[in-house]
């Protein structure tokens, strides 16, 4: 990461934590379209409902991985071997703790919270018990995404896509399984996530704790260092949260259409997975990158990962979006028969396929603030504008006209104001660091 070509490396880092990001949505994009395809549009409409939702409390972990990620990245790019040991140990006991925490408030928030964004009656039975039962994965995919922060700030990035393709297939087979030949609709696929969660869990801890890698010794738990993690951790799952929060709201908009429209935009919200975890690659790339050329004193490193990651997060965007408006029908049919629910779909689609690259100048900004350290500020900046600039557009632009075009519109226009922050901050912060 600090020496060799930059736009290369960044690249071949990023190819395989694409795949590993679209693995990982795969255990909910598998739920939803078998719940789809052979459950029907009321259990593909129960499991659409919780997505949102389920971002509150996996945008957490994901948050504190990439926390994780810096950390011991900051520590490799010092070759300080003794505290990248330390971060590492200490960073497991934070995640599982985190995990076993976002299960408990789950488990007993479900049901309330559900209903709280508008959840339709006839939805509510069912996505209430998808979500108790998903949200036994949480202490498991704690781990996996602890264990994938790690190899990647060390650069290894495919041992994560081994193990998260050998989770993906389970996934699928436990879901058809499950769902067909058991008949469990909802509950089928929520296990069937939970049992590949915990597969990939369990292959990421081997990865980190039995080979023969000089940085995976036990240590104790180090004060220091576990404060660390929280500071960047924290703050930056908090941002995943806030995203989701806003989100939510979003979904209240689209509960007040009709239960085609629900099942429809929830299909569509899925094909939204594809593309910001392919660019989410490149914005742990950019992360890491930073953090360790940060570390290793590299100003112009700095600056150009910040540039290259940008760029390639914006083309991917601008590539994937068109590709879905070009064959969203034949997308959407993965996840239902029903071409009611597949026209409603594109509604929202031809919106965000043209909106999902210019999230790049905002996501990638806040990834280049966590690699020299900083995410409170630019936390408060997230919160301020995508999550109360939604929250104010739901309640007046799209209050007062009503429309799929004015609910979803309002991605677009909060990513560009939340980025003209962020990127200000990030040159401010830049110019101090060096």
């Amino acid at each position: 990461m600090t020496t060799g070509p930059l736009a290369k490396n960044i690249f071949r880092y990023s190819v395989p934590l694409i795949f590993s990001n679209l693995l990982q949505v795969l255990f909910n994009i598998a739920d939803v379209a078998v719940a789809g395809r052979f459950a029907g549009p009321l259990p593909l409409g129960s499991v659409g409902s919780t997505s949102q939702l389920l971002f509150v409390y996996t945008g957490l972990i994901i948050g504190l991985g990439g926390g994780i990620s810096v950390i011991v990245a900051f520590y490799l790019g010092r070759k300080d071997e003794r505290l990248v040991a330390s971060s590492i140990f200490s960073s497991l006991i934070v995640s599982l703790v985190m995990g076993f925490v976002l299960l408990a408030v789950g488990i007993v928030t479900a049901r309330p919270t559900l209903a709280v964004i508008r959840t339709k009656p006839e939805l509510l039975d069912g996505a209430v018990i998808y979500f108790i039962i998903y949200m036994l994965s949480m202490p498991a995919a704690a781990v996996y995404n602890w264990g994938s922060g790690v190899l990647s700030a060390a650069g290894d990035t495919r041992r994560p896509l081994y193990y998260l393709t050998i989770a993906g297939i389970i996934n699928v087979i436990l879901n058809l399984f499950f769902v067909i030949v058991c008949k469990m609709d909802c509950a089928g696929v929520a296990w069937a996530s939970v049992i590949s969660q915990v597969i990939s869990a369990v292959l990421v801890y081997r990865a980190v704790y039995k080979n023969q890698n000089p940085f995976a010794k036990k240590q104790l738990l180090n004060k220091h260092i576990t404060i660390q993690i929280l500071k960047i951790g924290i703050p930056s799952g908090l941002q995943n949260a806030i995203f989701a929060v806003a989100n939510t709201f979003v979904q209240m908009g689209v509960n007040s259409f009709d239960a085609i429209m629900v099942a429809g935009t929830a299909a569509s919200a899925n094909l939204d997975n594809i593309v910001y975890n392919t660019m989410a690659a490149f914005y742990t790339a950019d992360a890491a990158f930073i953090g360790q050329n940060y570390g290793a004193g590299n100003k112009k490193r700095v600056l150009r990962s910040y540039l290259i990651s940008g760029a390639f997060a914006f083309f991917a965007g601008l590539t994937i979006g068109l590709l879905l408006i070009v064959f969203g029908r034949q997308a959407l049919a993965v996840f239902t028969t029903d071409s009611a629910v597949i026209e409603a779909g594109m509604l929202r689609q031809n919106i965000m396929g043209f909106s999902y690259c210019f999230a790049s100048f905002m996501d990638n900004a806040i990834a280049a603030n966590r690699g020299l350290g900083k995410t409170v500020i630019p936390s408060v900046f997230v919160m301020v504008g995508s999550c109360l600039f939604r929250i104010a557009w739901i309640y007046t632009v799209f209050a007062y006209f009503q429309t799929i075009p004015s609910l979803f519109l309002l991605y677009i226009f909060s990513w560009l104001i939340t980025a003209l922050a962020l990127i200000v901050y990030f040159v401010r912060t830049f110019r101090r660091a060096f």
